[in-house]
């Protein structure tokens, strides 16, 4: 049995959620998620300030699902009411950044500079050499991250390139040059 998924998830003041068919949509002050869920395995009970989950079924496939769709649910509820942070660092001599409206531009020792539109929930913002990537969506976050890191992924023998203000580089030592 899950222990993640027998944990009722609160709902903070301020936020609702409301099951209508097979889609839990969560409102807050930070915007609108949907998700579509498995009810044919699931059941789910929206109470006055919790919603809890149970399996209709004990099979291998209920079981699966039952922590995965309560850990989805539980980020909804916080993405609506916090909303999800990222932060890159770049680093490497003439590495830029800037963003204006729902485009960021990078140099980042190209011929040309990149551009990557920005999806409409998405904010981004830029300081000196980080970048924030805020949403209430933690999957989109995560993936615009992961999609801007992948310009210029960080190297291990001068450190340059784009990484996440957490990850640590390995770094190498390289050639020593002697005879």
């Amino acid at each position: 049995m899950s222990r993640i998924g027998k944990l009722p998830i609160i709902i903070p003041d301020g936020t609702s959620a409301t099951l209508s068919g097979n889609t839990i949509v969560v409102v807050g002050k930070k915007g609108e998620l949907r998700q579509t869920v498995n009810d044919l395995k699931l059941k789910f009970v929206v109470e006055n300030d919790k919603i809890v989950i149970t399996k209709k079924t004990e099979d291998r496939e209920s079981a699966s699902l039952y922590g995965l769709t309560r850990t989805l649910i539980a980020n909804m509820v916080k993405g609506v009411t916090e909303g999800f942070r990222k932060e890159l660092e770049f680093n490497g001599i003439g590495y830029r950044a800037s963003a204006s409206g729902q485009v960021l531009t990078l140099s980042l020792g190209y011929s040309h500079p990149i551009i990557y539109n920005i999806p409409e929930d998405i904010q981004i913002s830029v300081e000196k050499n980080k970048i924030s990537i805020v949403g209430a969506d933690k999957q989109k976050v995560g993936q615009v991250a992961a999609e801007i890191r992948s310009f210029r992924k960080p190297e291990p023998y001068k450190g340059k390139g784009i990484k996440y203000t957490t990850e640590v580089i390995r770094r190498k030592a390289g050639k020593t040059g002697a005879k």
